[in-house]
């Protein structure tokens, strides 16, 4: 049976939905874009069941949500300057960085083509329920193709039972992250949100301490290229 919790009762809130998470099944929970329907991302049967709940194919591969940046260490091989730099300027917020993943991690993601999307969302009851369950796979708790659900009727009128746990929240804006790979050198921008690829190229050359930006150097931020993504982006919030 779905069961809907409000953030009334933040504790009561997380604590189920830790419980939930525990036992392979999906949470719907506020973030700070839109709401975002949540999976233990170490356990392959919730993963999938979170992809065949958005119908998505295993070629729009999980994000990840983390709570600090140092749990990057166990996740990725490497952060160059580049992503320090907007981590620092961008996070907790609206900002989904792209590394390369460490090989031999204990999860399934989809077709993530060696690399791992990590965002630190703004959200206190999501950094709560990490520090209990660890990183969890997230992503905004809707239908491919649909709008991005600002309130959780919305959430449960798209995804309906194939979730256990509604958490509401509140109205949320209803806006994407952005984008940004940083897995492969430089700072390349995907899909612009609510940070905009000028802030970004602002943040990665430093133009952010004391304005003025220049023309980039090579590594520097740039907007997205002729060359292929390695993922499809389109529906994540």
């Amino acid at each position: 049976m779905v069961e809907t919790l409000s953030t009334d009762d933040a504790e009561l809130a997380r604590q189920r939905a830790a419980g939930v998470l525990a036992e392979g099944l999906l949470v719907v929970a506020p973030t700070d874009t839109c709401y975002g329907v949540l999976a233990d991302a170490f356990q392959m049967d919730a993963t999938q069941r979170l992809l065949d709940a958005r119908g998505a194919t295993r070629k729009r591969p999980l994000p990840v949500f983390i709570r600090n940046p140092r749990q990057l260490a166990g996740l990725v091989q490497h952060q160059s300057e580049q992503a320090e730099r907007l981590m620092a300027a961008f996070w907790p917020g609206g900002l989904t960085l792209i590394f390369a993943a460490n090989a031999g991690l204990a999860w399934d993601l989809g077709d993530t083509h060696g690399t791992v999307a990590v965002r630190m969302p703004d959200e206190p009851l999501l950094h709560e329920l990490i520090a209990e369950t660890g990183p969890l796979a997230g992503t905004a708790a809707s239908t491919m193709g649909a709008p991005l659900p600002r309130t959780v009727e919305q959430a449960r009128d798209l995804l309906g039972e194939r979730v256990e746990l509604y958490i509401d929240g509140g109205e949320r804006p209803g806006t994407r992250s952005t984008i940004v790979d940083v897995s492969r050198g430089g700072a390349e921008v995907l899909r612009a949100g609510v940070v905009t690829a000028d802030e970004v190229f602002a943040a990665v050359t430093g133009a952010l301490d004391w304005g003025n930006p220049t023309e980039p150097a090579p590594g520097d931020a740039q907007p997205a290229d002729g060359h292929a993504p390695l993922r499809d982006t389109t529906d994540e919030g």
